[in-house]
């Protein structure tokens, strides 16, 4: 189910205006349907106190979102310094953002403590003695290993580099009392992109097993459980929507029996990305060439550079052609934008109606690791963001990146180490 029909009919009345005003390619993401998103999510687990979303910043990261995300209630998962630093810009300090790096250095571990701090989750046990000073609140990456399976975007628990292991996890805890630390939240994230909602069910009831097993060695109690992200949206038309309603349900019954057992609950977190802002946003480009070899190819004025999900994943976007959505199929094309590469396709062998060049064609679900997978192979420039807001217009939210940008990086003062 691609692309929710009331973007798509909002989207479509004023698109060919929005074109003629920024030009093509742009991703453009719809504040309306964001913000339904939100309120729907913090509806659904409005019986767990203390629920708390954490906006996973590598999504989406834009300034303009974020906000509207933040006017929301929302924390934000960061795990790098320049995501910890748009969190702050938005307002967001101390327990709004929470910290969860991989193969972290020390300089970083400064900065998320620094400047209001933020919820370390530490993602290894060695990480522990290199911290600059003791927080008061910490965090551990939870890795169970064989006990539970991944999928392809995260990997198999046991070959994927992220987490302190099963039996590291009681040491984690034990030295982290040691050393001073007196309030604990546990983390996990297993897999991505996840249509089941059972899966996540089974994450929360692991980590609740797991926190009981440290509250009988070490008498504390857990403030929060995080059940990371990787909520599912339904790329392809065949694709079920992912069913929160049951998922919070299920949850809510599990925290209910662990407080009848134990006397106390933890807060409950997750830090979706995809699920809030994937299916709101839509890459737009329009076609520039038509080839005809051994495959039929239809070139667009976007590249892989703009979304790199289908080169990197074998991932599907749904496409459609703005005008002749109700035409029928011309035959099956290639969608490819100009990189020196193979894998420089939007879509592969795709069932679409004949198209001309100028024709604008609508990329779905580009509203979450989109842009902000983007990269300059072959020079190629990444686009500009729109937002489609509340009130009809369109506010351009990123420019287009330049000639300039691509270049700054060279101009420097020289430095030469002299031979020794």
């Amino acid at each position: 189910m691609p692309m929710s029909p009331a973007f798509k009919k909002r989207l479509s009345l004023i698109l060919p205006k929005i074109v003629t005003t920024f030009g093509t390619p742009f991703h453009i993401y719809d504040e309306t349907g964001i913000c339904d998103n939100c309120d729907f999510l913090n509806t659904t687990f409005s019986p767990v106190e203390g629920f708390k979303e954490y906006f996973a910043v590598k999504a989406l990261p834009n300034p303009s979102i974020m906000a509207v995300l933040r006017e929301k209630g929302f924390g934000f998962d960061c795990s790098s310094v320049p995501e910890l630093s748009l969190a702050r810009r938005t307002g967001a300090t101390g327990e709004d953002i929470m910290f969860t790096s991989n193969n972290t250095s020390l300089d970083q571990f400064r900065q998320a403590m620094d400047h209001g701090g933020s919820i370390l989750n530490l993602d290894d046990i060695s990480l522990i003695s290199k911290l600059p000073r003791v927080p008061e609140l910490i965090s551990f990456r939870y890795n169970p290993g064989p006990e539970r399976s991944g999928n392809h975007i995260i990997g198999n628990p046991v070959e994927a580099k992220y987490g302190v292991s099963h039996n590291q996890i009681h040491k984690a805890y034990e030295t982290a009392i040691q050393m001073g630390v007196k309030r604990f939240g546990i983390h996990t994230m297993l897999a991505s992109n996840e249509l089941n909602h059972t899966y996540m069910i089974d994450t929360a009831d692991m980590l609740l097993e797991i926190i009981t097993e440290l509250y009988k060695k070490f008498a504390v109690c857990f403030e929060f459980i995080n059940i990371g992200g990787g909520l599912g949206i339904p790329y392809t038309p065949k694709d079920h929507p992912f069913d929160l309603t049951a998922m919070a349900r299920g949850i809510i019954g599990s925290l209910e029996r662990f407080r009848a057992k134990n006397r106390w609950t933890p807060r409950l977190y997750m830090e979706s990305g995809r699920y809030i802002t994937g299916p709101h946003g839509v890459l737009v480009t329009r076609v520039i060439n038509h080839k005809h070899i051994y495959r039929d190819y239809v070139g667009v004025d976007a590249s892989m550079s703009a979304l790199m999900r289908p080169g990197l994943y074998g991932a599907y976007h749904h496409v459609h052609v703005h005008g002749k959505e109700s035409l029928p199929a011309s035959g099956p094309v290639d969608v490819v934008g100009a990189l020196c590469e193979n894998n420089d396709k939007f879509a592969v062998q795709r069932l679409l109606p004949k198209t001309c060049e100028g024709d604008i064609l609508v990329i779905h679900d580009t509203g979450a690791h989109g842009h902000s997978m983007g990269f300059n192979y072959n020079g190629h420039l990444r686009p500009k963001e729109l937002m489609l807001k509340k009130d009809g217009s369109v506010a351009l939210i990123r420019r287009a990146e330049t000639m300039a940008d691509y270049f700054a990086t060279l101009n420097f003062e020289p430095r030469i180490m002299p031979v020794p």
